[in-house]
Order: structure tokens, then sequence, then C-alpha cells
């Protein structure tokens, strides 16, 4: 069950990410000790039983009992405004808020007992989260600070939604369109329209529509937990076969949760697909290693290979073939473009026939593996270990990932 789909018919944000999560897993303990594993002290992880409009499910709410002292700069009236003494700084007790930069962030997640997975899917979510908040106010990243984003609450939040999303270990997100909400909200900033300058930026290229209801209904945390899964808005033939609900503070008509499914997937579209292509003879083969391959994803490659070329004047070069989606191509095009050398790419359409694919989890003596089963013409089934609970397994039992996928490939 590693595909996820998201039902975002009230909107979605950090803390209800956390509590579908919670729920898919059953892992409630395992979030009230977040805060000792990020060792952050007076904070306290609180699940409450809660219903709404009928569904009953557990909201998760922090709590952060530490004082903090702040400086604030207040506008001295004896002054002319340009000069340097026009403004000077007070202390100010705030319970529940405090300001962090994406530095201090960072370090919180680096000092914590968590796995480098979910450590790294952490990073991540906070810088797409930055990203945006940096654009939007038109200052670098590295300065930006995350006002009620930087609170305990919210970082806990994008951890334990982190520390969750990892141990599912999802290929797969399809989602429906997002509901954002309309009118007005008061940020740090002053009075916003919703969605907030940073959901909006964070929701760009996504499908949206406002709702019925008046007020913020996706904050920029949870578009940002979003962002990073990379959702699909073609909703393909899924097998559902866990739920989870994640409620929202407030109360509404309908259900204020956000819904989340593990899923099969049934059978992969056939439609259509496009080649995007490009040669590349004058571009170190280093700069196409992992992260432009990850930000290809991203732009929304299906698929891509590398094959080594002869070019004009027997110069060696690199073809890059990627397969995207008709909706896609302009954005991989661009993606190459903007990343690479080149001066030209071209795409054609294409077809493929996909097989029925099926992604289960099986008990063997090194434990719980992942695996994807597809099903044959002829109706024979073929079973395909995954490589990362390889990965997994040989890095807690210090063996050869070769070693431990051959060992499985036998017993399995």
């Amino acid at each position: 069950m590693s595909v996820l789909k998201i039902e975002a018919f009230s909107g979605l944000s950090g803390d209800m990410f956390l509590g579908a999560l919670a729920e898919l897993t059953k892992a409630y303990e395992e979030i009230q000790q977040l805060p000792a594993k990020l060792k952050l002290a007076k904070v306290e992880v609180k699940i409450t039983s809660v219903e709404k409009a009928g569904i009953a499910c557990r909201h998760i709410k922090i709590l952060d009992h530490n004082d903090y002292e702040e400086h604030k700069h207040i506008k001295n009236q004896g002054y002319a405004s340009e000069h340097k003494n026009s403004e000077f700084s007070i202390v100010k007790k705030k319970p529940h808020h405090h300001h962090r930069n994406l530095e201090d962030i960072l370090k919180i997640i680096d000092a914590g007992d968590l796995t480098e997975n979910t450590k790294s899917i952490a990073r991540k979510i906070f810088h797409i989260l930055g990203t945006a908040e940096a654009k939007v106010h038109g200052v670098d990243i590295n300065t930006i600070h995350f006002h009620e984003v930087g609170a305990i609450d919210s970082i806990l939040d994008i951890v334990g939604s982190a520390y969750l999303l990892d141990k599912l270990n999802i290929h797969s997100v399809f989602s429906t369109s997002i509901c954002t909400g309309h009118g007005f909200v008061m940020a740090d900033h002053g009075r916003m329209p919703i969605p907030a300058p940073a959901t909006k930026e964070l929701l760009l290229n996504m499908p949206t529509y406002a709702g019925q209801e008046k007020g913020e209904m996706t904050t920029p945390t949870g578009a940002a937990i979003l962002k990073y899964l990379q959702p699909s808005f073609d909703m393909p033939a899924l097998i559902e076969k866990k739920t989870g609900h994640g409620p929202g503070e407030k109360n509404f008509e309908h259900p204020n949760v956000l819904r989340l499914t593990l899923c099969e997937l049934v059978e992969e579209k056939k439609d259509d697909i496009f080649m995007v292509e490009t040669n590349i003879d004058d571009m170190s083969s280093e700069l196409l290693g992992n992260d432009f391959q990850d930000k290809l994803l991203q732009a929304g490659a299906l698929d891509f290979y590398y094959t080594q070329i002869i070019m004009k004047k027997g110069r060696p070069g690199t073809l890059i073939s990627v397969f995207t989606s008709k909706e896609r191509v302009q954005d991989v095009t661009q993606y190459l473009i903007e990343n690479t050398t080149t001066i030209g790419v071209r795409s054609y359409a294409a077809q493929r026939q996909a097989l029925k694919r099926s992604f289960k989890t099986i008990k063997t003596s090194l434990g719980d593996v992942d695996v994807k089963e597809v099903e044959l013409p002829s109706g024979k089934k073929r079973v395909t270990i995954e490589y990362e609970s390889c990965k997994k397994i040989a890095t807690r039992l210090n063996r050869p990932v070769s070693e431990i996928f051959s060992a499985l490939n036998r017993e399995i």
C-alpha cells in the first residue's frame, strides 16, 4: 500500500496532515515522543478525541510551555524616520511564538534522534516553505524569519509528518483539488488575503477553489507538505485500503478534516505520453547527477535515461531522454533549457503498454519488505523487491545491499 490519496475538501494544514498520517500508522504514542527526540524541553503533544460533523477522529495539538524573550523594534516618535536611532529595541515576553530562521530550524532537525530519511524529508519541506516565504517577501532565504511557522507547534507538525511519511514509504500520491477558503486573515505582517501570499506561491500550478467557508482553509505549512509530496491531480482507478482523518480546530457544517487514504494502483493509464529529448556535448556529467535528476522528476518526468552518443565532428555527447505527460511537456522542456547547456529541445508523442501493478508488504526472515507485483498478459505474476526496503534492512544489519537483495529474492 504505497499509494496515497489526498482529499482536501476542507483544505489542509500541518496539524491536519499530522493527524491523518498518525491515524494511518497508528503512531500516536510515537508522535508524543517527538519533543524528546528533538530535545525540546517543556513541549507537550496533546491528543484528544473529537467529532467533526459525524466523523470521529483524534486531534493532535502541540503545546509549547516555554516563555521566550523577543526583541521588537518600536518607532521613537522624537526622531525622523530616516535616522538610525529612530528605532530601539525592547524585550517582550511572548509565551507561544518565537521567530526562527531556516538555520535555527535545521539545527533542531539535525540534532534530533531521527532517521536520516526523516530528517531529509523535514529539511526539504522547510526549504520549500522558506523559498516561498523568501520570494513573496523579497528577501534571501537564509534571512527569512519563520514567524508563526517558526513556532514549535508548526515545527513538530512538519517533522512529525516527515517521520510518518518515512514510515509509510509512499511511492505515488494523487490528490483532489485543494480548497483554500476565502476572505482575509491576520498574519504577522498584517491583514492578508486568502490564500495568504506564501500559500498562493506554494499552490501555483495546482487546481484550487475557494469553497463555501470564509477563512483560511489551507495554510502555508499544509501547502508546503503537499508540494513536497508532488501529487498528481489526474486521479486513476484506485483500490482503497485504509483511511485516516486529520481534523482541523474549527467546526463547520461539513467535516473539517483532511482525508488521507492508502491505496493500491489498479492499472496505470495507457494514455499517450510524450518523449522530450536533448543532446549535450559541452556539459560536465557531474552536473547531471542526483540533484539534477531529483528536480527533473519534480518538473514532471515520469521516467528518463541517458545515452552516450557521438555528435557531429566526432564529439562524445549525452542524449537525455525524458518520458512525461502531455500536460508537463512544457515544464520538462523549460527545466532542461534552464539547467543544461542545450540550445534546443525536441518532443514527440509516444505510446506505451503498461502492465497492471500493485504494491504489497510481505514478511520475510529479515523483516517486512515492500514489493511490486505486476500481472503479465498471460495472467502470470512477477514480483520485484523495492530497493528502498533492501536499503533499510542492509543499513540495520550493516550488510551490503546487493547481499540483502539476493537473499530476499531467493526467499521470496
